[in-house]
């Protein structure tokens, strides 16, 4: 899983598979999310991401990390 912020847009893209995205559905305003050929989500989209999610935090919980790494931006 993977956390990309885009200050430019403002965007938060969660990626949450390695399998390339093939539809995509608004779900809420502002919230899109890709989907896969099956139809399995692989990505979430959150435009205006300042404005809904606190984007100076992150917590993790019960999280079964094999490899966590901090990507410099």
């Amino acid at each position: 899983m993977k956390f990309q912020y885009y200050e430019d847009t403002d965007s938060l893209y969660i990626d949450l598979s390695e399998k390339k995205s093939m539809d995509s559905k608004e779900i809420a305003e502002g919230i899109v999310m890709d989907m896969d050929a099956e139809g399995n989500i692989v990505g979430i989209d959150i435009e205006h991401a300042s404005r809904m999610v606190n984007l100076s935090r992150l917590e993790t919980k019960g999280m079964p990390f094999e490899d966590f790494r901090m990507a410099q931006a």
